[in-house]
């Protein structure tokens, strides 16, 4: 099994040298609570990292800011050039990382088709980082789940619940995701999807914790909070090319399944 440690939610991508804080992937579906979800081991790929790698990065930006550059070709009319879009998303944000990022990307394919790529894309950051090909596409790809199991199985109210799960590829993946949902006995949303890189044929493992305890930092004038309430919850997880979910070319459910724990009172 290839398994390795990371420090903090979700992956430490190269993009964070720019001082760009990690984002995760939310589903075409209701938003979801992420904040109770560490992801601790993480999927390695064999190939060297050298310098920045720009599929994870173009993935990371593109989650942070699809939303507002759509909004500013919008609104903004005509953009001329890569360096005014990218300033205004600059200056929108106010976030000099985002910007400079942007500009990296843009200039792959220059500003028109830039533009026509991002309102493609339809929201989809893998998506848009495949047809601005600095993310590597693989349709021929596999994934079946062999292990997926929750410990412990039961426990009180602050509890780390260990998610562990393992797959294996005969064919190896194409890049997408790995998808995490949380049936929780209120209804609320819970979950989140990490980035799974192309990655050889081979037997994966990661593991998630899941700290079943109320968010202090959730206003309740805001939004509902998960108050983790006695009960049976169910674990899904999918393993996905692509964006789970998505009805864009490139983008499958490999294989799903599920499991549950138990909360006491």
């Amino acid at each position: 099994m290839k398994l390795f440690v990371v420090t903090s939610v979700g992956f430490l991508l190269a993009v964070e040298a720019l001082a760009l804080k990690p984002v995760y992937f939310q589903q075409p579906r209701a938003e979801r609570r992420t904040a109770h979800i560490r992801q601790v081991t993480t999927i390695p790929s064999r190939a060297a990292r050298v310098g920045l790698d720009l599929c994870p990065t173009c993935i990371d930006f593109t989650g942070q800011a699809i939303n507002t550059l759509l909004n500013i070709i919008l609104n903004a009319g005509v953009v001329g050039t890569c360096g005014e879009l990218c300033q205004l998303l600059e200056q929108k944000t106010g976030s000099q990382a985002l910007g400079a990022v942007c500009d990296i990307l843009c200039d792959v394919v220059g500003i028109e088709e830039f533009i026509k790529l991002i309102e493609k894309a339809d929201l989809d950051p893998i998506y848009f980082c495949e047809l601005l090909k600095v993310c590597p596409i693989f349709d021929n790809g596999d994934a079946k789940i062999t292990m997926l199991s929750v410990t412990p199985s039961r426990g009180p109210q602050g509890t780390t619940f260990v998610v562990d799960l393992e797959f294996v590829s005969k064919n190896g993946t194409g890049t997408g995701q790995i998808d995490l949902e949380i049936l929780a006995v209120d209804g609320l949303p819970l979950g989140d999807a990490f980035l799974n890189k192309q990655s050889p044929p081979g037997t994966y493992g990661l593991k998630f914790n899941i700290k079943a305890e109320p968010d202090p930092n959730c206003d309740p004038t805001q939004q509902e909070c998960e108050q983790w309430l006695p009960g049976n919850y169910v674990v899904k997880v999918a393993v996905c090319n692509g964006e789970c979910g998505s009805a864009h070319p490139h983008s499958k459910i490999y294989d799903q399944n599920s499991t549950n724990f138990t909360l006491t009172g």
